[in-house]
C-alpha cells in the first residue's frame, strides 16, 4: 500500500525483506550518531533482526534512487490495556530531515490505526520529536528516564542477601515459567514488561548479549520473590562497552524488606568485575521510590526518552 509522500519521495506500507530490514537498522545507526541516542527501542530492533509481528506495521520513505530515507513502525493496539491504544516509533534519515517526511509517517501512522488511540515514543526527546508531535496533536503523558553511573562508585564485593533470601543465576530451559510468573505480577501495570510472553523470553534468550551469568534469582524456601537481569552493551555511545540494569522485579508481597535494592547491588557487583566503566538503567519517571533508591546508589540523569500520546 502506498501513502501521499514529500515531493521526490515513495511512502510504501509492507513486509520487509530481509535487504530492507538491514538498511533500517543502518538508518537508525545514522540517526543514533547524529543524535546521540537511538532512535529506536529494543523491541523495535529485535523484530527487524527476527520478523515483524503478524499485525504489526512497517512503513518505509524511499528516495527517487531507491535510498531509504525514513521508517515508521506501528504495533497492534493492545487489548489488554483499557485504553487500547496503538505504539508507534519512527526514525528519519539526518540527510533528510526538514523536509516533512516525519510529518508524512505521522500522517500514515494516524491513518493506519484508525479507531484507536496512538503512542509514540520521543527517545532523548530531541527537540525536532517534541515538535513534531506536538504539530500533530499529540500531547505527552510518559516519560522514561535514563540514569548512569560509574561502576567505581558502586561497593566491591558480595552483597548481602535480606535473612532467608538465597541468590543464584537463571538456569536457561528451567526457570522460564517461574520467571514470567514474577515478572507479569511485579509488572502487572506495566504497558511494555508485564505482558512478555514465552515467545518474547526466548527471543532475548536468543540474543548474542544473553548471559545468564548476569541474570540474578532471589528465592525464599525454594520460591522465585525477584530478580536482576543484566545486560552488556558493546557500545554505550562513547565507543565503549557499558553495563544495563535491564530489569530488576520483586513480586508484590516481598517489597520493603531491602530485597530489590540486594538484587540491585548484586547485579551491579556483578558487571563491575566485568570490568566496565560505566552502568546504565531505565525506569519510569513516576516510579519514585526506584528513582529514589537508585539516586541513593550515585544514579543521575542522562536523557529521557518521552511518549506521545493521540487519543
Amino acid at each position: 500500500m502506498t501513502w501521499p509522500s514529500p515531493p521526490g519521495t515513495a511512502l510504501s506500507e509492507g513486509q520487509l525483506s530481509a535487504e530492507l530490514a538491514t538498511a533500517v537498522q543502518d538508518l537508525a545507526v545514522a540517526a543514533a550518531r547524529a543524535d546521540g541516542v537511538a532512535p529506536l527501542s529494543e523491541d523495535v530492533l529485535l523484530q527487524l533482526r527476527h520478523g515483524s509481528a503478524a499485525q504489526a506495521r512497517d512503513l518505509v520513505l524511499t528516495s527517487a534512487d531507491g535510498t531509504l530515507t525514513g521508517y515508521a513502525h506501528l504495533d497492534a493496539p493492545d487489548k489488554e490495556a483499557q485504553d487500547g491504544d496503538a505504539s508507534g516509533e519512527l526514525v528519519v534519515h539526518p540527510a533528510w530531515r526538514r523536509r516533512g517526511l516525519g510529518t508524512a509517517l505521522v500522517s500514515a501512522l494516524l491513518a493506519r490505526a484508525s479507531g484507536h488511540g496512538i503512542r509514540l515514543w520521543a527517545h532523548g526527546e530531541l527537540p525536532g520529536a517534541v515538535a513534531l508531535a506536538e504539530t500533530a496533536g499529540f500531547s505527552r503523558f510518559r516519560a522514561l528516564l535514563r540514569l548512569r553511573t560509574p561502576l567505581a562508585a558502586i561497593p566491591a564485593g558480595d552483597q548481602p542477601a535480606p535473612a532467608g533470601v538465597s541468590i543464584r543465576t537463571f538456569r536457561p530451559g528451567a526457570d522460564e515459567e517461574a520467571w514470567l510468573a514474577v515478572n507479569r505480577r511485579a509488572f502487572a501495570h506495566h504497558p511494555e514488561q508485564g505482558s512478555w510472553t514465552m515467545a518474547d523470553l526466548q527471543l532475548r534468550e536468543s540474543e548474542s548479549w544473553f548471559d545468564p551469568g548476569g541474570f540474578f534469582l532471589a528465592e525464599r524456601d525454594g520460591k522465585l520473590v525477584g530478580f536482576h537481569w543484566t545486560k552488556v552493551h558493546p557500545d554505550g555511545g562513547d565507543g565503549a562497552p557499558i553495563g544495563e540494569v535491564y530489569v530488576v522485579g520483586v513480586d508484590p508481597g516481598q517489597q520493603g524488606g531491602g530485597l530489590g535494592r540486594a538484587l540491585t547491588l548484586t547485579g551491579l557487583t556483578h558487571l563491575r568485575r566485568l570490568g566496565l566503566a560505566d552502568v546504565m538503567l531505565y525506569v519510569d519517571e513516576s516510579n519514585t521510590a526506584a528513582v529514589r533508591m537508585y539516586t541513593a546508589l550515585g544514579f543521575t540523569l542522562w536523557s529521557t526518552d518521552a511518549m506521545y500520546r493521540h487519543p
